[in-house]
């Protein structure tokens, strides 16, 4: 199998740089995001990092098996390069900086201002942090205008940590650090190698210390969730530590093999384990996936079913880990990179291009697809993406949303577990990966969970009279009998 690999620019010839510009300003700009040459390059990107965390066959000596080869945090299998060990000394550096800005005294409901000021701290020394710690050859990158390789890379590292404005912090600034990541990739910063040790150096050394600065940044300036789903999203704050956590525990490929559609790694966890908090304290320090559950314990008390209940649902899948991966890939697909309150912020340049993907396959119009958020109010948008508009108005005119023919369709929840998924990828990266199952086809209950309490001598004797139970509200009164 020829696995896809995120491309290389010829370092050959000079490259025209460009300052990251907004280009996702209204609802209906995501489906033409959905078929950009960007979108192609984050899934790619992506699909690379999560197949090189599967544990590994290892190569037989004299006919002899040897044992199965995973990776945990902190140990990445085998020495970093030299690029990924200047990367990490960048956040290290960052990470001093909140050492420098405490955050301000006194209780707050939302984000701490002090905040504002390690993020102007940061962009005081962003220049020269980059000169430092970006890999030589990113650096001396030939460049064929006045737009240096540093301009185009800051605006990715800089809306990596939340933001200032906001005091708030979400999936699409962990977006923008896979990019950061991704242009440092292009410009040959990595090096490439057939066994996936650059990828793993990647997430294990560098995208786990970044979420490690994350958590504090969270914690000390108690940064608000940015589009948070509430309880009905996966996270509040982060995603990709749950698909290549996932991929940890998957079972054994080879160099060849597509990445499995179902088992897990022998000796692995149970996905019930997250309800457990021992079992999660043990485990954090080795995987992704549960030191992104220990992050939530860390700072939500209550029962785990009641504060994550898609997080609890996706723990009673029975087909293991590498089905909870599958669903994982699908679910970024669905619910970050189409989600507008998500990708709204993300920043187009020369490396992420804003331009048409030739070869893209445009995505198939649903619900909440042809509903996306709009300036001027929704918008009902054709098949291709585009708004609806009627034949009295102007090019300039804002557009209107079209009346139905029919009602639509109950659809009952938005939870993407509720439903079969109707999402597929607009690239051909993993076609396997686009199965439209969803991770798990029924909630699942909490413990305990009893729909119908049973019934009291006083609820009997009204159901009697055909009056009503009472009402659990604290105010309210038992009616007379």
């Amino acid at each position: 199998m020829e696995v896809p690999i995120l491309s290389r620019l010829e370092d050959e010839s000079p490259h025209t740089f460009v300052v990251p510009v907004k280009r996702i300003n209204e609802g209906h700009d995501v489906q033409r995001f959905l078929v950009s040459k960007a979108y192609h390059d984050i899934m790619i990107f992506v699909l690379q990092l999560n197949r090189a965390m599967f544990p590994r066959y290892p190569r037989t000596v004299d006919g002899q098996r040897q044992s199965i080869v995973s990776w945990e945090l902190d140990s990445p299998g085998g020495s970093l390069s030299a690029s990924t060990q200047r990367l990490q000394g960048l956040l290290t550096e960052l990470n001093a900086v909140v050492d420098e800005v405490p955050p301000d005294p006194g209780p707050r409901r939302f984000g701490n201002v002090a905040f504002r000021r390690w993020y102007g701290v940061v962009e005081a020394r962003l220049s020269s942090l980059l000169q430092r710690h970006l890999p030589e050859k990113v650096l001396s990158f030939k460049a064929s205008s006045n737009v240096s390789v540093e301009a185009e890379l800051s605006s990715y590292l800089l809306g990596a940590f939340g933001s200032a404005q906001r005091l708030d912090y979400g999936t699409g600034h962990e977006l923008s650090f896979l990019a950061f990541l991704g242009c440092i990739w292009k410009l040959g910063g990595f090096d490439g190698s057939s066994t996936g040790q650059e990828e793993r150096g990647i997430v294990l050394g560098v995208i786990e210390p970044y979420l490690r600065l994350v958590r504090r940044l969270i914690k000390t300036y108690t940064l608000e969730p940015a589009g948070s789903h509430g309880v009905w999203g996966l996270d509040d704050h982060s995603f990709l530590p749950y698909l290549f956590g996932s991929a940890q525990y998957g079972p054994a490929i080879s160099e060849q093999d597509e990445p499995p559609i179902e088992g897990s790694l022998a000796n692995a966890p149970d996905p019930a384990d997250v309800t457990k908090q021992a079992a999660v304290e043990r485990e954090r320090s080795k995987n992704m996936y549960f030191s992104a559950i220990g992050f939530i314990y860390d700072v939500k008390k209550g029962p785990f079913w009641e504060h994550s209940p898609m997080l609890y649902d996706i723990s009673g899948v029975r087909s293991g880990w590498a089905k909870i991966n599958k669903g994982m890939i699908k679910m970024y697909m669905a619910e970050v990179l189409s989600k507008f309150p998500v990708v709204q912020h993300f920043y187009f340049g020369s490396l992420f291009s804003w331009d048409e993907d030739p070869d893209a396959v445009p995505p198939p119009t649903t619900v909440h697809t042809s509903n996306q958020p709009s300036k001027s109010g929704p918008v009902n948008l054709t098949s291709h993406g585009v708004p609806i508009r009627s034949a009295s108005q102007g090019a300039m005119e804002a557009p209107v949303r079209a009346k139905p023919a029919s009602p639509a369709p109950f659809i009952g929840t938005a939870a993407p577990w509720a439903k079969q998924s109707s999402v597929t990828s607009p690239t051909t990266a993993f076609p396997s990966q686009t199965d439209q199952r969803s991770i798990s086809q029924t909630p699942r209950l909490p413990p305990n969970f009893n729909p119908r309490p049973a019934a009291t001598a006083q609820t009997s004797g009204q159901a009697a009279k055909g009056m009503p139970p009472p009402t659990k509200a604290p105010w309210a009164k038992a009616p007379d009998a």
